[in-house]
């Protein structure tokens, strides 16, 4: 029986990295072509994947890579705008009925981007501190859960208008953490249970769209 995917949702677990080896731009946007490893023989024309974080839909396989097209919209709301041929990008296929949920729900639509401002360790693990902007950070707890470049990750520090994310070994070695660098823009997406419990808050106090109330801080308490 051929398992039934769930078109869009993702677990922010990456499966594998891609490395873009085409690159065409044009004023519709920009198609991207990716070499990709194990995950070509389970993707099709109209699939759903995730490239860094970012829903999108493969319109062509050629021998062992694949291509997406990102719009103007994508590309400036994401860091795919500035990734170059060469560059690695977290790949991850949409969320099958019968997977273990190993990261948490995302849906493959970016927020905002961060910039990474600091990279340190602590024995054998990274900490990586991220601007947030506040579109972001509202939805933000200790030990909550974020996605960046499409990385389910556990929030382990928090200020104001940053966060620090705590990476093991294994997440470096999978992912494209092990190139970040300072001042490197990264793709960052909230937990849409967050979203879910500011919407129905606001709909039980009666607060509408109108009122910004809520947004200047005099419900954040």
């Amino acid at each position: 029986m051929k398992e039934r995917v769930v078109h869009k949702v993702f677990t922010g677990i990456v499966r594998e990295t891609g490395e873009i080896v085409g690159k065409e731009s044009s004023p519709d946007g920009v198609t991207f072509r990716f070499r990709v490893g194990e995950l070509h023989a389970g993707l099709d024309v109209g699939h759903s994947i995730s490239v860094n974080g970012v829903c999108l839909t493969v319109t062509g396989i050629k021998g062992d890579c694949i291509e997406v097209d990102a719009s103007p919209e994508t590309l400036r709301r994401s860091n795919l705008g500035d990734k170059e041929i060469g560059d690695p990008v977290n790949l991850e296929p949409p969320l099958k009925l019968n997977d273990v949920l190993g990261g948490h729900l995302v849906q493959g639509h970016v927020d905002a981007t961060g910039e990474v401002l600091d990279i340190s360790r602590d024995g054998n693990s990274w900490v990586f501190r991220i601007s947030l902007p506040e579109e972001v950070s509202r939805y933000c707890v200790m030990k909550g859960s974020i996605t960046l470049d499409g990385i389910s990750l556990t929030i382990s520090g928090l200020g104001e208008d940053f966060m620090e994310v705590t990476i093991i070994p294994h997440t470096m070695e999978v992912t494209n953490m092990s190139e970040f660098r300072p001042g490197d823009k990264v793709n960052l997406e909230a937990d849409v249970i967050s979203k879910y419990v500011e919407k129905h808050t606001k709909n039980s106090l009666g607060i509408t769209a109108a009122d910004d109330s809520w947004d200047n801080g005099g419900f954040r308490d």
